[in-house]
């Protein structure tokens, strides 16, 4: 799964006219360079030679169009490539179609769409993103 997700990545970056990083780089994701809190989550990122990568640590009962959305510039959750860690979460898509990811899934969802935790347990992830 892991690799599916780096092959995604890696096909991104080329079509976006990005290069790989010619450097041997690596980063805790224990020691963040940024941190984002908000109602029930988490986002630890490290920025590495033009890529984030995150760590989402989301709670149960977590909504993004309810604990995100109402200070977010966008009406849906926006592009996302990543794995699971631990947790569920469940994703619907604007068009209606929905999927539900869990440990040990990659994902890549595209814009337009409301992602929420299910059950009683914390939604880890890592997400992989380029750095506008």
């Amino acid at each position: 799964m892991l690799i599916t997700l780096c092959y995604e990545v890696v096909n991104w970056s080329l079509a976006k006219g990005r290069h790989m990083s010619k450097r041997l780089l690596g980063k805790s994701l224990e020691t963040p360079d940024d941190v984002a809190s908000f109602d029930r989550g988490e986002v630890g990122k490290v920025n590495l030679d033009g890529y984030r990568i995150a760590l989402r640590v989301l709670q149960p009962g977590w909504r993004w169009s309810k604990h995100v959305k109402p200070w977010s510039e966008t009406e849906s959750y926006q592009v996302l490539r990543g794995y699971a860690v631990s947790g569920r979460t469940r994703v619907a898509m604007d068009d209606g179609s929905e999927i539900e990811i869990g440990p040990g899934d990659a994902y890549v969802i595209p814009p337009g769409h409301d992602t929420w935790v299910v059950g009683d347990k914390p939604f880890v992830g890592v997400d992989v993103t380029l750095e506008d």
